[in-house]
């Protein structure tokens, strides 16, 4: 399998604060990989990290270069313009004709079930509509690598399934997944290794079934219990 990262002994500072510590992680092609971990553990920073939107302070981040990434946040950005030039735009920054642009962007709207939706006002739609919208935007650039940052966090539960199985299907059709969450049971459901974090180092690395199955290091399976703070 490629290899798409390889990050070694990696340290990421905001300011006197270390977010990562040490972290030394290889994630390969076509991977489902979840972090997990309680707030402030350092989930973010590593999606941050991998997209390059954070610089390590000491260690090193090797990547495929080829491999296109898209990254989605917990709170997606939106426009004040319509949904359809919400997804256009980002295929327009990337190199695409502005009237072939709209033309992919109808077809990913499509792909997400919002194309109806194509002329309304972003901003004015709901979180589980702009968390599909934000899902379209990545998808149109066809990117092998997406990375989300508690994708499904204050959906209602009608939102969170619908934006789940387009992670599945997305992953499916071999796009590497790498996200973030609290959702125990999203992370069974969509993950097949998971990697958790605590005060910025990474003190599992296991299989789904092997995470949740046990045996794991005491704080994981504290975590689990529910009972690290």
């Amino acid at each position: 399998m490629t290899e798409l990262f390889q990050l070694q002994a990696v340290d990421v500072y905001y300011g006197r604060v270390q977010a990562l510590s040490g972290c030394t992680l290889r994630i390969q092609a076509g991977e489902r990989l979840a972090l997990v971990g309680s707030n402030g553990s350092g989930k973010s920073t590593l999606l941050r990290t991998l997209n390059g939107l954070v610089k390590p302070a000491a260690g090193s981040l090797q990547h495929d270069t080829r491999a296109c990434q898209a990254m989605l946040f917990q709170r997606p950005y939106m426009l004040r313009a319509s949904v359809l030039r919400n997804v256009a735009l980002g295929l327009w920054l990337a190199g695409v004709p502005w009237r072939e642009a709209k033309a992919q962007a109808l077809v990913a709207l499509e792909r997400v079930g919002l194309a109806h939706l194509a002329t309304r006002n972003a901003k004015a739609l709901s979180g589980g509509q702009q968390q599909r919208v934000a899902l379209a935007r990545a998808w149109a650039l066809k990117p092998q690598v997406l990375l989300l940052d508690e994708p499904t966090a204050s959906l209602d539960p009608s939102a969170k399934r619908e934006v789940e199985r387009l992670m599945a299907e997305f992953a499916d059709a071999g796009m590497t997944l790498i996200f973030s969450s609290h959702n125990l049971g999203q992370v069974k459901r969509l993950a097949q290794r998971v990697i958790y974090l605590e005060l910025g180092r990474l003190v599992a690395d296991l299989p789904t079934e092997a995470f949740f199955g046990g045996p794991v290091p005491a704080a994981a399976e504290a975590f689990l219990k529910g009972e690290l703070a």
